[in-house]
């Protein structure tokens, strides 16, 4: 066999779809043969190369379906604003060793205690350790589900959705559904039970979610599903929304004190 000519090799590369390794393996040849790398090494570090290109494509990717707010993640939430309980959890439900165990995830407060900004935030974390996670309101979930059955889908709907590591519901206390709309919510918590992790946020505690499902034994079976295995945040105090638009405005205030100071 004969030696590939470089042309040759990036075809070969670019049939073998290996983007990263055709990319850089010219770089590296130099630096291998300049710090004399056995051809293991040389190998290997383009292995390594194209695996993470391939973990952050896909990583990308993952992302982008997940639907999470680009803007509310780990790294812009204020955790010490929350009680002690609250910081401690949060990092521990990153790490998303409850998905493994496919527990549930419900974070309860009222409007503006910051439910949604945890959710995202910890499914932005789960995202970048290789999860899949989708975020979306509850009601579009809901006529999302329900256009699915009146095609005669809804089976199939749910299977897609049962390759979701994480679906995150927000807002399920804001929607107060129809009966055919309670069933088919009903019948999407029932599927994930015990093996899919569903995360929940809600303003409405536990006693008042007959709001949600009418049926008192619907309520009951539904609640059973996602408190069985699972984590209760509570988000008490003031609101997150109105602290940071305080902070906002404070901000803006200092700063047209200090143009005015300037201007004088």
């Amino acid at each position: 066999m004969t030696a590939p000519t470089t042309a040759g090799l990036d075809i070969l590369l670019k049939t073998l779809k290996l983007p990263a390794f055709r990319a850089c393996y010219e770089e590296v040849a130099i630096r291998a043969e300049k710090q004399n790398w056995s051809y293991e090494q040389f190998l290997q570090h383009l292995v390594e190369t194209e695996l993470e290109e391939r973990i952050r494509r896909r990583t990308e990717r993952n992302l982008h379906a997940s639907k999470l707010l680009p803007d509310k993640t780990l790294a812009t939430l204020k955790l010490q604003r929350f009680d002690l309980a609250i910081r401690r959890q949060v990092p521990r439900l990153c790490e998303g060793t409850f998905v493994e165990r496919g527990e549930n995830v419900l974070i309860f407060g009222k409007p503006g205690r910051g439910k949604t900004h945890i959710a995202n935030a910890i499914g932005h974390e789960l995202v970048r350790s290789g999860r899949t996670v989708l975020f979306t309101p509850t009601v579009h979930l809901v006529q999302h589900l329900l256009i699915a059955k009146r095609d005669l889908e809804l089976s199939k709907e749910l299977r897609r959705l049962d390759r979701l590591d994480v679906v995150i519901l927000d807002d399920i206390g804001y929607v107060q559904q129809s009966r055919e709309e309670m069933e088919v919510l009903f019948t999407f918590l029932a599927e994930r039970y015990e093996r899919r992790s569903v995360m929940i946020t809600s303003n409405l505690v536990f006693s008042a979610w007959d709001q949600i499902f009418k049926d008192p034994m619907t309520t009951a079976a539904a609640i059973d599903r996602v408190v069985h295995h699972s984590t209760i945040l509570e988000l008490l105090g003031e609101s997150y929304r109105s602290d940071e638009a305080l902070a906002r405005m404070q901000a803006h205030d200092e700063q047209e004190s200090e143009s005015a100071d300037e201007d004088a």
